[in-house]
């Protein structure tokens, strides 16, 4: 079985390879930038871009499961190509399609939906990748300036969200499901930094900044305004589905998600001071 994996560098795209490739399958990774992607021995890298589909082609042939992302380029604008990569997908004889979702749904997963392929889209809640954003204060000053130190997330471990992808992509049974991913647990941003400070066996001080402080940093980093709007949104007033912890992940891979302990464990070096 040979799987097509795009977004193959992301931070779901790489596990995904890798777990993949573990299993014994053959890989296909697409990529903007071959030269400067780093795979396990053994996949094939194709360099193509899903906001240009007829880059698609080549990469489509041969292959009977299909990992999407839906954004395109640097400003990860929703795409706009679904219903052609579809096509090609179908032309191909592609069997099944992950789709990793970001927001609400739009004409991208309306495509798939509609496709003759066995969909499944994943709706991931927040990445604990995210906690790298402290890695540089917490090494160069030991602490954590951050808004809203106490709002609730289930957030999930990115292999996780691979795991489920595999599955998806290489079994039956999956066909027109959404899957709601989640760590396996309620965490605060508060809570996260005790546990990569337990880690690390240090104290690092959380210092929580207000509304306006935020906002006035993120401007600073240079998030556009709707941007910000969003962060707002969803830090301050975050949904249900954001701190709801589902069982998909142990339903899915027949294994519980892995807790953000262990993610911190795994990235423990990130953190630590260069000195």
């Amino acid at each position: 079985m040979k799987i097509l994996v795009t977004g193959a560098t992301g931070n779901v795209g790489r596990h995904l390879v890798k777990q993949l490739v573990d299993a014994g399958h053959e890989v296909r990774a697409l990529t903007r930038n071959p030269a400067r992607a780093v795979f396990p021995d053994g996949v094939e890298v194709i360099k193509g871009d899903l906001t240009m589909p007829e880059t698609l082609e080549p990469a489509l042939e041969g292959i009977s499961g299909l990992h999407l992302i839906k954004f395109g380029g640097d400003d990860y604008a929703p795409l706009q190509t679904g219903y052609e990569i579809m096509a090609m997908a179908e032309k191909a004889g592609v069997q099944r399609v992950t789709v990793l979702m970001g927001g609400e749904k739009g004409s991208f997963e309306e495509a798939v939906e509609s496709s003759a392929l066995a969909w499944a889209f994943l709706q991931p809640v927040e990445f604990m990748t995210g906690a790298l954003d402290w890695a540089e204060s917490i090494r160069d000053e030991g602490v954590v300036h951050q808004a809203f130190a106490d709002r609730k997330t289930a957030i999930v471990h990115e292999a996780d969200i691979a795991a489920v992808a595999l599955v998806a992509l290489t079994q039956d049974g999956h066909g027109g499901q959404t899957y709601t991913i989640t760590g396996p647990e309620v965490l605060t941003p508060r809570h996260m930094v005790r546990i990569i400070a337990s880690v690390l066996q240090r104290d690092i001080p959380f210092v929580e900044l207000t509304r306006e402080q935020a906002v006035e940093q993120w401007r600073a980093e240079g998030f556009p305004a709707e941007v910000i709007e969003y962060f707002l949104w969803i830090h301050g007033n975050t949904p249900p589905i954001g701190y709801t912890v589902t069982s998909t992940v142990e339903q899915v891979t027949g294994r519980p998600p892995y807790t953000f302990a262990q993610w911190a464990v795994e990235n423990a070096a990130l953190f630590r001071s260069r000195g």
